[in-house]
């Protein structure tokens, strides 16, 4: 049995908005005698809108009915109505996701479809779902190799780090074409980003610029993108980053991939390099050209400045029953953020991963209610239990301490035993299941008890991304 469903993928960015329109085909993979699996067997974008600049009341605020009126326009566009639509994704990034209103836009666009995955993405979000939509993970995977992933947008420049298809490191810097704008006509720098105000001669508002005049901010930018990395010894310039005490990743001798606008500069610039009215061109050449003196050959992701909205949310419905525990929790549960954890960090400091993991889906409210995700282990001892509760617990006290409630998704049998483990520690709603299989950059809904209370319908959304 298949199933065809209508997605939509929004991304409203530092310096873009943009949508995508996609065919999802769901196929049941169970066989007749078992709970169906579903799974997306194909994936084909049948509209892709233009791309906007994102609209600003001002330095902090957005256009919220400014975004909303391009999203309805695109939809006239693309021929398409609002009951067409069963799924997608609206993902706010870079510097727009700490405007005031973010949350405010979020609303303004919930009308435009029914079940939308819906986050204001945070710098370590935003770099996954970037890579995945760029395809750097999948690239990793096939040909058994690292990939450092950057995706340069407008404000922000996010690194995700990729070995044989395995999420190992992400970080962000305050990087991005349009941290300078200029106005076309007179050539005047409109805005400057306070990341760089005061730090080079004659880059100030009001001034006319010139590629002489922002080279020095292009070069400085391109070296701190390669100490982040470490590819250059750390120095001053990690600044930049969007968050303290971040260290560079170890990426030395991997294969480098690009997405964003600033990737499109990188490899097929404009012959104007103030054409956007900022300094992405001169960006992307300044990075392009640094990499050839390394003799480096930059990859160019599957989408560039599409890589994130490419991404629209699909439906895999699961069932979790055989041995579940919930405590005081008010049903249904929607668009929980995966938190997946991996075996290493399974085996080794629990706690200090959960806490370091938690960050990835904060935004300018602070942390969010997120599910906590792990393989989990095939009939472990009591001990190993008590072991994996108190860490659970421990990494999870700043989610508490918000008052958010544990979800704990397990892969192996033993949600009822953990859930019994953790009850007497944790007061007030607690939730374990298991038989639940997610990754980081998934969100989960899980539904009201049935079967009398002993099984819970579970709906896995994925950011689906195409293949090329």
């Amino acid at each position: 049995m298949t199933e065809t469903l209508k997605s939509v993928g929004i991304d409203i960015g530092t310096s873009t908005t943009q949508l995508v329109v996609s065919d999802l085909t769901l196929e049941n993979r169970a066989n007749p005698f078992s709970v169906p699996r579903i799974a997306i067997t194909d994936k084909k974008i049948v509209y892709r809108s233009g791309i906007h600049f994102t609209p600003l009341l001002s330095d902090t605020v957005i256009d919220a009915r400014g975004v909303r009126d391009i999203v309805a326009e695109e939809y006239r566009r693309a021929g398409l109505r609002r009951d067409q639509v069963q799924t997608g994704a609206v993902i706010i990034t870079g510097e727009t996701a700490r405007k005031e209103n973010a949350r405010e836009v979020l609303a303004a666009l919930s009308e435009f479809a029914g079940d939308f995955v819906v986050a204001t993405a945070g710098p370590d979000l935003e770099s996954i779902l970037a890579a995945r939509g760029a395809g750097a993970d999948e690239y990793s995977k096939e040909n058994h190799t690292q990939v450092l992933h950057y995706d340069i947008g407008g404000g922000t420049s996010n690194l995700a780090l990729y070995n044989r298809g395995r999420l190992c490191a992400t970080s962000c810097l305050d990087i991005g074409g349009r941290l300078v704008k200029i106005e076309p006509k007179t050539r005047k720098i409109t805005y400057l980003s306070p990341k760089l105000e005061g730090r080079f001669p004659g880059v100030v508002r009001g001034a006319e610029v010139s590629s002489a005049l922002l080279a020095p901010v292009a070069e400085e930018m391109t070296a701190a993108l390669l100490q982040a990395a470490g590819l250059e010894p750390p120095g001053p310039l990690l600044e930049f980053y969007t968050t303290a005490g971040v260290s560079p990743m170890r990426a030395r001798g991997a294969a480098l991939s690009f997405s964003g606008g600033v990737a499109d500069c990188l490899f097929s610039p404009p012959a104007d390099e103030l054409a956007y009215g900022d300094m992405g061109p001169l960006l992307g050449q300044t990075i392009r050209k640094a990499l050839q003196a390394k003799g480096v050959a930059p990859i160019q992701g599957a989408e560039t400045i599409r890589a994130t909205v490419v991404g629209a949310g699909a439906h895999s419905m699961e069932v979790s029953g055989s041995t579940i525990f919930y405590r005081g929790v008010a049903f249904p549960l929607k668009n929980l953020p995966v938190l997946r954890l991996e075996p290493e960090e399974e085996r080794g400091n629990l706690a200090a991963a959960i806490h370091s993991k938690l960050g990835w889906y904060a935004d300018e409210g602070g942390l969010t209610q997120v599910a906590l995700a792990f393989a989990g282990e095939n009939s472990p001892s009591y001990r190993r239990v008590q072991e994996l509760a108190e860490h659970i617990q421990k990494g999870l006290e700043p989610l508490l301490d918000q008052g958010f409630f544990p979800v704990v998704a397990v892969e192996a049998d033993l949600a009822k035993v953990l859930g019994q483990a953790l009850a007497p520690r944790l007061p007030g709603p607690l939730l374990c299941l298991d038989g639940v299989g997610v990754s980081n950059g998934d969100y989960i809904d899980i539904g009201a008890p049935v079967a009398g209370g002993t099984v819970l319908p579970v709906v896995v959304k994925t950011l689906a991304f195409e293949k090329k």
